[in-house]
């Protein structure tokens, strides 16, 4: 008997030992990542996230959309207790000193796609890198959009519950709808009622793949408005962009510059244009995302003047580039600016800027879908295979302080308003979201508008090796985040883990939605009909 089992409890402590080792091995990678700002593992990355925590922002100008003041921040278990000059605390508190600085809440970025499969391939950035890069650049939370399977909402969802798991803050989710039944529909009111999704997204663009016509658009847009859901549009006419691509190969034009050349600023204006008619036609609000042209921008204010509820979304890529690069003899170089609708020639990006300065455009988003220069090399012989997007997430608050504030186009409580509370308005998670005052959750950003930033490739957060800002230099810095009551960007550190980010439910009925139904009540009342008529008897 003894000789028999020696073999069995050598083996035994044999498997022990490669167990240790390869636990050893896994902390040694974990910690290598801790140390270079992208840690995995609470144990690691010295967080634990069942550790209590208090805070004092102390000194700071605190900035809200309406106000500002020079206050103290009071935050404990994730939450701001107070916010009133002079709190005194204990000595078991952190306190940070803030004089001289800005105290605002985190940026929340409207428009991301992370993990997402997208043209034979799949962003860079999952739901670790792309959050941790967000953190980096004082943007505490984002609401990302969920692709369905095969047109089936809830198979997506559930898709997208999976790739969030490893998340390290707080993020929401917008579904995009891709074709029309009666399931759909019903998968429509479970995203509302049940899963906390109040906004729906359809493409108008990508024949073939993700692009709706005007019949469903309008079945949606009827759904939405019953639901209190916000329709958004992708506004592109995708027709227009399939024969404008047929055209610039014909013409061998078969580089990146051919995908701006393809779909001009035209093609988006009439699809903004028509979005925004069948949207009055059904009475619903309508959400115009990433607005990169003079052409959608002016029929948003066309149509906001008339009274009309349209939220137009710029993009900080198309408000600080230009299509120049497209041009750039280097393929690498020319594809990683290719996006859609496509960065726009010089003046479209002024002209942006003059839109949101003066309100006709109302935050600003990303649409962070990274993809590598291996990934953009796939179109090295044909722009359509290129697949589409940019980075823009760590940038974002960065690049509206220097562009917007710093040329004086809007104020420090401006720059609050479209970088975190209007999204936050928008879809209905103020005064949680987008606010510095006692009961909201502590997502602060402190900001020095004397230190100076330089954006590159090699220092940002996202696994991706270009960054169409590259070498861009400016003032006013992040240089402290807190998500959910946790400082997780200090002295040019990151530490986060994954896991440790929260899913933020969003209900519908959001205060675009105020006055809908008195408004549809007046257009009955105008119809005067039908009519009473008698018919004559013989």
């Amino acid at each position: 008997m003894a000789s028999s089992s020696s073999p069995q409890r050598l083996l035994h402590l044999l498997s022990l030992i490669l167990l240790l080792f390869a636990f050893c091995s896994i902390a040694e990678s974990s910690q290598a990542f801790c140390d270079a700002g992208i840690g995995y593992g609470e144990s690691t990355c010295g967080v634990s996230s069942s550790s209590s925590t208090k805070l004092l922002i102390k000194g700071g100008t605190v900035v809200n959309a309406h106000e500002m003041e020079v206050a103290d921040v009071y935050v404990e278990d994730g939450i701001i207790v107070a916010v009133r000059p002079n709190i005194k605390v204990g000595d078991d508190v952190t306190v940070l000193d803030a004089t001289g600085k800005y105290v605002m809440p985190g940026g929340i970025d409207p428009h991301t796609h992370l993990a997402f499969e997208f043209m034979d391939s799949e962003t860079i950035d999952d739901f670790f890198s792309g959050q941790a890069a967000a953190l980096a650049g004082g943007t505490t939370m984002h609401i990302d959009f969920v692709i369905p399977v095969n047109g089936s909402l809830l198979s997506g969802l559930e898709a997208y519950e999976k790739k969030s798991k490893k998340s390290c803050m707080d993020y929401g989710f917008h579904m995009a709808i891709t074709k029309w039944d009666e399931v759909v529909s019903k998968e429509m009111e479970i995203m509302v009622n049940e899963k906390g999704i109040n906004s729906f997204k359809f493409f108008m663009a990508y024949k073939g793949a993700l692009m709706i016509n005007d019949e469903l658009l309008l079945q949606g847009f009827k759904k939405c408005k019953s639901l209190g859901a916000l329709a958004m549009v992708h506004a592109e006419n995708g027709d227009a962009a399939y024969e404008g691509q047929r055209r610039m190969i014909e013409l061998g034009i078969t580089g990146p510059e051919g995908h701006a050349l393809s779909r001009p600023p035209v093609v988006e204006g009439e699809a903004t244009a028509r979005a925004i008619k069948l949207a009055s036609f059904m009475n619903t609000p309508l959400y115009v995302v990433h607005v990169m042209s003079i052409d959608a921008m002016e029929e948003i204010s066309k149509a906001r003047k008339s009274g009309q509820k349209v939220i137009g979304e710029p993009v900080v890529s198309g408000l600080v580039l230009n299509d120049s690069w497209l041009w750039d003899p280097d393929f690498i170089t020319a594809a990683k600016y290719v996006m859609s609708p496509p960065i726009r020639a010089a003046g479209h990006g002024k002209a942006l800027q003059a839109a949101l300065s003066m309100g006709t455009l109302q935050l600003v988003g990303t649409d962070h879908c990274s993809f590598n220069s291996t990934q953009k090399a796939l179109g090295i012989d044909d722009f359509q295979k290129i697949p589409n997007g940019v980075n823009g997430i760590e940038e974002r608050m960065h690049l509206v302080w220097d562009t917007m504030v710093e040329s004086g186009q809007i104020s420090v409580t401006d720059y609050v308003r479209v970088t975190s509370t209007e999204c936050a308005r928008i879809f209905n998670i103020y005064p949680r979201k987008g606010a510095i005052r006692a009961g909201s959750d502590a997502d602060i950003i402190i900001l020095n508008p004397n230190s100076s930033f330089e954006i590159s490739a090699k220092s940002h957060h996202s696994r991706s090796d270009t960054n169409v800002f590259e070498g861009w230099r400016g003032k006013g810095k992040v240089e402290v985040t807190i998500s959910g009551g946790r400082v997780v960007w200090l002295n040019d550190e990151l530490k986060v883990f994954p896991g440790s980010g929260k899913y933020v439910e969003m209900r519908p009925f959001s205060y675009l939605f105020n006055g809908i139904g008195k408004a549809d009540e007046r257009y009955l009342s105008s119809l005067k009909a039908p009519v009473k008529r008698f018919r004559a008897t013989t």
